[in-house]
């Protein structure tokens, strides 16, 4: 059984913290290297994924928004490893590396980017609404914080159901300051549903930095009002994503109702394809680029010899032929019929108010 340690939120509550067994370990050591081969793989693959979609854009072959996921990995990685299989996942519109890492396949994501039938959504979606019901991935929304009382709704669910399910609900800073998220928070603590709210603040809502945005840039403390245990994360990091997802898996698990984690991260590209990103310093991107997850997960495994950089090579290539792949795929895939436009709306097969 692991011990816990017992900390104060910042309501100076008691709050008991799943700790590993006996003394204090390094990180690295706690984690195996399959866990760390899986969480480089995952980071590479959004990585060089969002990093062809970029470059696609460019070419005109995808349209409409599209954000990207460049810099964030670690929290999707971390989350993944975190998290067990059926455990539902919704997140915002910068959803592609979310999708990946869940295990939608690279064929499904591009597909659904050049708005081809074999989509995860069958072309009909696009960038920002990445869905896969077998996946547990409940989007993909383009409404800011839309997704934060629709993730309690699933919760709610799975409660309901009597399962022991924990729901993942992402959502940026700039989504910290709708309403929305008030009145989320408070029903979700007054039934204790097991949410898990991650903030990823990437420190930019669009163009707008958290700073000029409200008097509380210490966005934990949004779950003060409610008693929610509050806590900020490394997002920078494997590990740190990890461990403070796994130990509010529990909290919520156990009954005690959800948990706010301040995800602290950062963008390396614009709010989208469109946005120049001038409103912050190239010394500030190179700080953060100095923290990247994909190089420090890669030092952390050769310095462990967890992997020689012949295998680091190896997976490099195969990575690289995967993306490839799923441009051909992409490409090759037909548009979805016209006739597609009144399926998947509503789950009663008759509705009787659509007509040609």
């Amino acid at each position: 059984m692991a011990k816990t340690k017992v900390e104060k939120d910042q309501n100076g509550a008691d709050v008991a913290l799943a700790q590993p067994k006996g003394k204090p370990v390094k990180e690295a050591e706690r984690f195996s290297a399959e866990t760390y081969l899986n969480w480089y793989e995952i980071m590479l693959r959004i990585r060089r994924f969002e990093e062809k979609a970029g470059q696609l854009y460019g070419q005109q072959k995808i349209r409409g928004f599209c954000h990207l996921y460049i810099g964030q990995e670690a929290v999707a990685a971390g989350t993944i490893s975190a998290l067990q299989a059926d455990d539902p996942i919704i997140t915002a519109y910068r959803d592609h590396g979310m999708a990946l890492a869940r295990g939608i396949s690279s064929n499904e994501c591009m597909a659904e980017l050049y708005g081809k039938a074999t989509g995860c959504t069958k072309g009909k979606g696009g960038s920002m609404h990445f869905f896969s019901k077998e996946k547990k991935f409940f989007g993909g929304h383009g409404i800011v914080g839309a997704q934060i009382p629709l993730g309690a709704g699933l919760a709610f669910a799975e409660k309901y159901k009597g399962n022991a399910n924990v729901v993942a609900c992402f959502f940026g800073d700039g989504a910290a300051r709708q309403g929305a998220l008030h009145e989320t928070f408070n029903m979700a603590m007054t039934w204790k549903l097991p949410v898990i709210f991650l903030c990823e603040n990437n420190l930019y809502a669009m163009g707008t930095s958290v700073a000029r945005s409200s008097n509380v840039i210490d966005l934990k403390k949004l779950g003060s009002a409610y008693d929610m245990p509050s806590y900020d994360v490394d997002g920078m990091s494997c590990e740190k994503v990890h461990d403070a997802i796994a130990s509010a898996a529990e909290h919520c698990r156990s009954g005690k109702g959800p948990v706010f984690l301040e995800v602290e991260t950062y963008r390396y590209k614009g709010h989208s394809m469109s946005d120049p990103a001038k409103y912050r310093t190239k010394e500030e991107v190179e700080e953060y680029k100095s923290k990247d997850p994909i190089e420090t997960t890669l030092s952390t495994m050769l310095k462990k010899k967890f992997v020689t950089m012949a295998e680091v090579e190896a997976i490099n290539q195969r990575i690289m032929e995967e993306v490839d792949e799923c441009v051909k795929f992409a490409e090759e895939s037909p548009y979805p019929d016209p006739s597609e436009i009144y399926t998947d709306n509503y789950m009663q097969q008759d509705y009787p108010f659509i007509t040609d």
